[in-house]
């Protein structure tokens, strides 16, 4: 996932909205719908595209063209029925990634088996973190060490086999701060900068997670 996909936001709550808040702020293409009108106008001063408008009626889901969506959010926690209907309406819509906010375990379960790709209880996962790793998907956050700071797994790319972290500069270039690497053997911390990588492996880096657009 990254800023080139588009996204629907089901749900205009305050985790749905920071959510698509944030996806809007790094220039991503949203859809932000939310049956109650009162949301919708006042999340409309940072996410252009609100539509006021029920998505457990398959009628709405068409004429929304959401099965034109890479990415859907449902985020109606409050209420499983609703939430069990948009992610089941979203996937026969064939949109390619749904995720879904819950309440409990139990719903959890509920929304996985119903199709839902990942779901999320928010106590767990932030709305504004969220975003940022649809932003940067193809790489795996480990730890978030402060809101714009998070160490990071990224793959070795095609283009870097065969050269050294001295040839690739990746802290000049991408602001990369290389701290381990893992392969085969494991995760190394004691990296010789001069050795070639390999395909397969990776490397674990300390870096802002937006500024990884850079690689695309």
């Amino acid at each position: 996932m990254s800023i080139n996909k588009t996204y629907g936001v089901f749900g205009l709550g305050r985790y749905g909205r920071a959510v698509a808040a944030e996806l809007v702020k790094n220039g991503a293409e949203v859809l932000a719908v939310d049956k109650n009108p009162t949301l919708v106008v006042s999340a409309a001063a940072d996410i252009p595209v609100c539509k006021c408008a029920d998505v457990t009626d398959p009628e709405v889901i068409e004429r929304l063209g959401v099965s034109n969506l890479d990415v859907v959010i449902v985020s109606m926690a409050s209420n499983l029925e609703a939430s069990v209907l948009a992610v089941t309406l979203c996937k026969e819509a064939g949109v390619q990634t749904v995720i879904a906010k819950c309440g409990s375990e139990m719903h959890q379960k509920i929304l996985s088996r119903v199709g839902a790709d990942r779901v999320i209880i928010p106590e767990q996962e932030s709305g504004k973190r969220l975003a940022k790793n649809l932003l940067t998907a193809g790489f795996s956050e480990m730890m978030e060490l402060s809101d714009e700071v998070s160490m990071i797994e990224l793959e070795v790319k095609d283009e870097w086999v065969g050269k050294s972290l001295i040839e690739l500069s990746l802290r000049k270039k991408y602001s990369l701060n290389v701290v381990a690497l893992s392969g085969v053997d494991g995760i190394n911390t004691e990296i010789d900068p001069a050795r070639p990588l390999k395909a397969g492996e990776k490397l674990i880096v300390i870096a802002n997670p937006l500024k990884l657009k850079k690689l695309k």
